[in-house]
């Protein structure tokens, strides 16, 4: 837990227990980009021990706004997150702000930083997508800076939030497949943590769209994945296929699964589409090079980015306007709509 505000440190005090000049956490406290990940850890560390405070207000009267914010993912590694940090950067832009991305490698610890208030003193807002915290850590969203949530691990945190349409893309994504004639479909995907989730949600929009029709899955086949990297998706539908399940569908909760899986099932002999249905979730671009190229859930990237961005931008003029929180609109939830972008991988 962050200790209460210590009034009386000082940069220096910093700069000592940091191991650092005090041009080095002036640096960093003003957004300087140019800093050491270690350097910088070092003295985001030593602000939080010592409770210092930069005197914002004080900094933007004589300096203005900074004009930059952050974008917090868990990492560009998953390719999702690398497109929508591109989406991000390319809307923040036309707004005249700068963007700096930061990975927290879904580390608790290190997702805990962005909440307290060592952000606050370099950038002017965070659009923040948390994997480590969840509900049971709703009480730690109350901050005092202009923070956007993204993704499904926190709910009705007291903040604007711009989400997907996890459940339903997902239900789309199964009723596709079922249209075409499969029967045996089985899900790539399933996490291993049972907690919301992008991975939960869609787990139930694919079993909402099976249970509708009269169709269950294969336990054998409920194969629960640590991530969602092509390498993962590979061997989980090779474990699907060692089990004894014979799909004819496969509904993927991510494109690199799905891309994954793919190569599974070539190594294996069997045909897409012609011996089995393949289907992802994220609209990712390589999915247009795949071969077959795959059908997949556009979730509306570009457009979570555009709603975010634009969010998180009239917060920021609110408080730079001194604007009172109760005096702002109350925190928005936005679910962006999908579109089942059908390509090869389903059509047989």
């Amino acid at each position: 837990m962050a200790r209460k505000t210590n009034r009386s440190a000082t940069m220096r005090d910093v700069a000592r227990l940091a191991g650092v000049s005090i041009k080095t956490v002036s640096n960093i406290v003003n957004g300087y980009q140019y800093v050491r990940p270690e350097t910088r850890e070092r003295v985001d560390d030593a602000i939080r021990e010592l409770g210092y405070h930069v005197n914002v207000s004080a900094r933007n009267l004589s300096r203005g706004r900074t004009g930059a914010i952050a974008l917090v993912v868990p990492s560009l590694r998953v390719v999702y997150f690398a497109e929508l940090a591109d989406a991000v950067m390319r809307e923040a832009s036309r707004r005249g702000l700068t963007v700096f991305i930061e990975q927290t490698s879904a580390e608790r610890d290190r997702e805990l930083r962005v909440l307290d208030g060592s952000y606050r003193s370099r950038f002017d807002g965070v659009l923040y997508s948390p994997l480590a915290l969840g509900q049971k850590d709703l009480p730690l969203f109350d901050v005092d800076f202009p923070l956007v949530l993204l993704g499904e691990r926190v709910f009705d945190g007291g903040l604007d939030h711009v989400t997907m349409s996890n459940v339903e893309g997902a239900r789309a994504a199964t009723e596709h497949v079922l249209d075409r004639g499969a029967t045996t479909v089985v899900p790539l995907g399933v996490k291993d943590d049972p907690s919301p989730s992008s991975g939960t949600l869609r787990f139930q929009g694919f079993r909402d769209a099976l249970q509708s029709r009269g169709f269950d899955v294969d336990p054998r086949a409920i194969i629960g994945v640590p991530d969602y990297f092509h390498s993962t998706g590979a061997t989980t539908v090779a474990r699907i296929l060692d089990s004894g399940v014979k799909p004819d569908a496969v509904v993927a909760f991510a494109d690199t699964l799905a891309l994954g899986a793919l190569a599974a099932f070539q190594d294996r002999g069997l045909r897409v589409p012609e011996d089995v249905l393949l289907i992802g979730f994220d609209n990712i671009d390589e999915t247009n090079y795949s071969r077959p190229p795959l059908s997949t859930i556009d979730p509306g990237r570009d457009v979570i980015a555009h709603q975010a961005v634009a969010l998180l931008d009239e917060r920021i003029q609110f408080q730079f306007d001194g604007v009172p929180r109760e005096e702002q609109p109350a925190p928005r939830r936005l679910v962006v709509d999908f579109e089942l972008i059908q390509r090869q991988s389903t059509l047989r």
